[in-house]
């Protein structure tokens, strides 16, 4: 994943985009999708081999960036290693990727495999572009013992599971290892009185700013990630309604706020303005994603960087956090042959997903984060308390109303425009609204 793959449009959009393709809903989840019933599992108990006639199967996903090389060096082992089945790997900027799948998918054009946001999966299932995989998870011997909890739970949908968790991705904390080694410091700040602490000595020697804090993109991270530190939520565990200008969300967004008066960071700061500050040693400090290891790594070789967790500021541990899962799509005409060589597919590359966080991703599996291979990873230092980690709920176009709604907050306060109390009141009425349209829209 590329900084450019994770823009404010083309993340918080996703949901939006999914909604977009012109497919309608019925209430309970259902659609006007393509003919046929929902395909689940197929072909008796699965061995891990397919012995079956030549297949060839499409698979999409929007791993444009960093990560692709990866995804695809897995592709041509499993091609290697299944001479019976051909897979053709296709990637799509995820903004287009929401776009262009429900789409296909309902012409009879869609992939036979797919990855998704594991807050894309409850839209394009209530879209019925994927299908129910409760009886592969079932056949691929898959448990929640094995996997993080918050994981595992995100891939259900009104009692059905649509995806196989493979990986996760959350907010990190970066700090240039040069400044904080002027400035005393021999690590990362691990809560309030140490970001404070370091902030202060940064300052104190020399950097005037020593931490930009964005208006935009990973301004909502960062938020999501204070909220539930602080307690709270951006929305009520069933998502029906916006929480997140409640006293915790004020408190939570008047600190990112603070950053900004009290000088730690300068006014304005623009989309990615933060992240290239930092690449190019203009600031000490970033809040952004782990996806960012692999670009540092290649366009800033020489800048010395350490990562953490980011730090708890309020009372509990938290970090917003998203995962990616594989998804089968609906198809017009189900193929049994077909079904039975993507869950060897799936299984494949889900059991070598210690091997795909070379790619910067957490593996989902507990048992892949056990290998002494993910540990020499970079990521490894963010992925000790998995519990920590937060997900939006599993609802149905709420990438559009964080997009319209929590996200014009922040702006709104970071900016200076509107205090953090005023910003999160008015974007809740939007969101409100929204959620309420969401559920004409999507059924529910």
């Amino acid at each position: 994943m590329t900084r450019s793959d994770y823009s404010r449009r083309n993340f918080l959009g996703l949901s939006a985009a999914v909604g977009a393709a012109g497919l309608t809903a019925a209430c309970g989840g259902g659609t006007s999708g393509p003919p046929g019933t929902e395909q689940q599992g197929g072909g008796g108990e699965f061995t891990g081999k397919y012995e079956g006639p030549n297949v060839a199967l499409a698979f999409w996903n929007g791993f444009t960036g960093g990560d692709g090389p990866y995804m695809k060096k897995l592709v041509d082992q499993f091609n290697t290693e299944h001479p019976n089945i051909k897979v053709t790997m296709t990637t799509i900027r995820w903004q287009d990727y929401y776009q262009k799948v429900p789409a296909a998918v309902q012409s009879g054009q869609g992939p036979d495999v797919g990855a998704a946001h594991q807050d894309n999966l409850a839209t394009l299932a209530a879209r019925r572009s994927i299908q129910p995989l409760d009886d592969i998870a079932k056949e691929l011997k898959l448990e929640e013992s094995d996997f993080i909890p918050a994981v595992w739970k995100g891939g259900i949908y009104q009692d059905k599971r649509y995806g196989i968790p493979l990986d996760v991705h959350s907010l990190a904390q970066y700090w240039n290892s040069d400044q904080l080694s002027k400035a005393g410091l021999d690590a990362p700040p691990a809560n309030r009185q140490e970001f404070e602490q370091a902030v202060s000595k940064l300052k104190s020697g020399g950097q005037a700013n020593p931490f930009w804090m964005p208006s935009l993109w990973p301004a909502h991270l960062i938020f999501f990630s204070l909220i539930w530190q602080n307690g709270g939520a951006p929305y009520s565990e069933d998502g029906q309604s916006a929480t997140f200008n409640s006293q915790e969300g004020v408190e939570a967004l008047t600190w990112m706020v603070d950053q900004i008066k009290g000088g730690a960071s300068p006014k304005n700061v623009a989309i990615d303005t933060q992240y290239n500050a930092f690449k190019t040693g203009r600031n000490a400090g970033t809040f952004d994603g782990i996806w960012q290891i692999n670009d540092l790594k290649a366009t800033a070789p020489k800048l010395k960087w350490e990562m953490a967790a980011v730090p708890q500021i309020f009372d509990e541990k938290a970090v917003w956090s998203n995962g990616h899962n594989f998804v089968l799509m609906t198809q017009r005409k189900p193929d049994d042959n077909k079904t039975q060589a993507a869950k060897v597919f799936i299984n494949y590359i889900s059991e070598k997903s210690a091997e795909w966080g070379n790619s910067g991703m957490i593996p989902a599996r507990n048992s892949a984060r056990a290998d002494a291979s993910f540990s020499k990873l970079e990521q490894a230092k963010v992925a000790t308390d998995v519990e920590s980690f937060r997900f939006l709920p599993a609802v149905p176009g709420i990438g559009d109303v964080t997009f319209q709604g929590i996200e014009q907050a922040i702006s709104k306060a970071t900016l200076l425009q509107a205090s953090p109390k005023e910003a999160l009141d008015a974007s809740a009425g939007v969101a409100n609204k929204l959620l309420e349209e969401n559920r004409k829209k999507f059924g529910g």
